[in-house]
């Protein structure tokens, strides 16, 4: 039996880092805005039932793992591909198998591939299992176990647009977390989107962690910016519900002034001077995706102006990633006899 599982990435528009408990519940009111994007992340797990083996492959990082049966997988202290590895730890198949992943999303990216490709790998697994957990236990078991790995808390909004699709606002508050999705006109704003990708990698853990560490140790400058950061979510999604781009493109100028002062290291001079270039070729405005220090930065543009921008940054040696708003979440397909 084959078992195929596919889970978007996602960009970040505003709100980002809130989604950390506990900081959502010092900022009363607190959203996330993002939207899944068609750079898919895949999970095909074929089962053996002739040998206990389990091997793991990645083939976007072209590595690849052999244990000889489960418990040799639990003894491991190190795996080479630990994503893969803590998903079937925590699910603990029956029988031999090979979990194969691959991402369509450049490494350290900033746009969740790794959150993505837990999802779809959970989503395998539990299909696998017969566990039939419902997605927002996959989320929940995604995130712990993405914890796990990064040995940082993470936040919960990378999950919800590999679960969903579309985009959305992830409201949070003491009462929990809820996906409200936002309907807007995809033809227009897939006219008005540009993602760039720097060429160098960062590390989600390390800036998100240094933001948490100084908002939870009461330092009043970061507490202040994400309030800020908060307001500005909220109005943010106030303008996409309106299509008004003109707003939504100030407030992510403003969101991207705020979040660039939380902590050493988010923005970078290289980035600096492609969002400039961006702005001069006709962008709204400009953030980099997720914690920022490196990966991709989105651009919000004025419609018929896509190709110029993404123009400029192609010849600034940026490379442009042609992308869609992911009108669907994660699937699950079963191929019976492969």
């Amino acid at each position: 039996m084959k078992i195929i599982a596919e889970a978007p990435c996602r960009v970040d528009l505003a709100g980002g880092t809130l989604d950390i408990w506990p900081l959502f519940l010092f900022h009363p009111g607190a959203v996330t805005l993002n939207f899944a994007i068609d750079r898919w992340t895949r999970c095909v797990i074929a089962t053996h039932h002739k040998s206990a083996e389990i091997r793991l492959r990645s083939g976007d990082l072209e590595t690849e793992e052999r244990f000889a049966s489960l418990d040799d997988l639990l003894n491991s202290a190190r795996p080479k591909l630990p994503l893969a590895a803590h998903v079937v730890r925590f699910f603990r198949p029956r029988t031999g198998l090979l979990v194969q992943t691959d991402s369509e999303a450049p490494a350290g990216a900033g746009v969740s591939g790794s959150s993505a490709l837990l999802i779809a790998a959970v989503s395998a697994l539990n299909r696998l299992h017969g566990a039939r957990h419902s997605l927002e236990k996959i989320r929940e078991i995604a995130q712990n176990i993405e914890a796990q790995i990064l040995r940082v808390p993470t936040g919960v909004q990378d999950y919800y647009p590999a679960l969903y699709g579309g985009v959305s606002a992830i409201e949070l508050g003491p009462g929990g977390i809820r996906r409200t999705p936002i309907p807007i006109d995809l033809d227009d704003f897939n006219a008005r989107i540009v993602l760039a990708y720097t060429g160098a990698p960062r590390n989600s853990g390390i800036n998100n962690w240094e933001v948490t560490k100084a908002h939870i140790d009461g330092n009043r400058r970061v507490h202040r910016n994400f309030e800020q950061i908060a307001a500005i979510a909220g109005a943010m999604r106030a303008s996409l519900e309106r299509s008004n781009w003109k707003e939504a493109g100030r407030l992510l100028r403003e969101e991207w002034s705020h979040r660039r002062k939380n902590a050493p290291g988010i923005t970078t001079p290289e980035i600096d001077r492609l969002i400039g270039i961006a702005q001069r070729a006709g962008s709204a405005g400009a953030k980099v995706c997720g914690a920022g220090g490196g990966g991709c930065v989105f651009f919000l543009v004025e419609r018929g102006t896509k190709d110029r921008v993404s123009g400029a940054l192609a010849e600034a040696g940026a490379e442009v990633l042609p992308v869609k708003v992911a009108t669907r979440g994660v699937t699950v397909r079963v191929v019976q006899g492969a």
